[in-house]
């Protein structure tokens, strides 16, 4: 490939394209008409060499070379912005929409101090936020799917923090809290102390935003050599802390999301009787969006919506 003769428009037509899988959307994402979408894909193709899409009935699929090449494109994409309009973002004038991706509790506590500060800012700033069903949202990010992600990411951090200044994705903290074991009032379990073999012998209800059958209490239980009987799954605190309140099965959450249940009134708190890490929330998002003074904006929203949020563990 001859980079010196590339059109630079065609990474905006491929980008566009990676973003919406769908030739039409992407076109009108662009302004531009499909059939001229189509020669520019065809034109980006023949410059690099490398079969880049498959079509499908509802779309496009991308190549593995086409998601090798994207988040590399949408870097150079996102700096190309920073540097040709470095203006700062002004809520009250610049119109801003941005998607997150989080966890019905997680947007029942982050949420009201969040728009409590756009309306009282007067912001121009539209929010969509999408329910998170992952542990990994990088895979979301890349993709260019959502612009933040906020949530508990433990294994995913851990490897962007290996990888240094390598990654394409950054994090930032915004609050953390423990785990602790949640139950109805007036549970068999519910004064004195709760011992494992108590907590064993329960029956449980685990929240799971993938479905899986095992979470972060099963790794921790597995290594004393110990298990639980996990009656039920469930996707949502809401859920969870509805059917806890009216059940005798047991749930482990965030200390700092019981309230965001709605059921808290009804819901005692013990410590758990084994060692669990503690919860750290993270925004997570793309490097391209670092410089993007509108972004910049929303992640210091998001830093004070979150601060602070200590949790009393053991609270009846």
């Amino acid at each position: 490939m001859n980079f010196q003769t590339l059109d630079l428009n065609l990474l905006r037509v491929f980008d566009a394209v990676m973003a919406e899988r769908n030739l039409t959307r992407a076109a009108a994402r662009l302004s531009l008409t499909q059939p001229a979408v189509s020669n520019a894909l065809r034109r980006f193709r023949e410059s690099i060499g490398e079969e880049l899409l498959t079509r499908v009935t509802h779309g496009v699929v991308p190549t593995p070379y086409a998601e090798k090449l994207w988040p590399e494109v949408q870097a150079a994409l996102g700096q190309l912005r920073a540097v040709l309009d470095p203006g700062e973002f002004d809520p009250r004038q610049d119109l801003a929409n941005f998607q997150l991706a989080m966890a019905d509790a997680t947007a029942a506590v982050l949420l009201p101090p969040l728009i409590a500060h756009i309306e009282a800012e007067r912001a121009l700033v539209n929010l969509r936020i999408l329910p998170l069903t992952t542990r990994d949202p990088r895979g979301l990010l890349e993709r260019g799917e959502i612009d933040v992600a906020v949530g508990y990411f433990p294994e995913a951090v851990a490897e962007l923090e290996t990888r240094g200044q390598q990654s394409a994705l950054h994090h930032q903290r915004l609050a953390e809290s423990e785990y602790v074991c949640v139950m109805r009032r007036g549970h068999p379990l519910a004064s004195g102390e709760l011992t494992l073999d108590d907590f064993c012998a329960a029956h449980h209800l685990l929240v799971s935003f993938s479905g899986r059958p095992h979470g972060f209490v099963d790794q921790a239980l597995s290594a004393l050599n110990r298990s639980r009987r996990i009656v039920l799954t469930v996707n949502q605190f809401f859920t969870a802390g509805r059917i806890v309140s009216r059940s005798d099965l047991l749930t482990v959450l965030p200390a700092s999301f019981v309230d965001a249940t709605g059921y808290q009134g009804q819901l005692v708190e013990r410590p758990l009787p084994m060692a669990m890490p503690r919860i750290h929330v993270e925004a997570m998002w793309h490097m391209r969006h670092d410089r993007v003074s509108a972004h910049q904006w929303l992640r210091a929203r998001l830093v004070e919506a979150m601060r602070p949020r200590t949790a009393v563990v053991g609270r009846q």
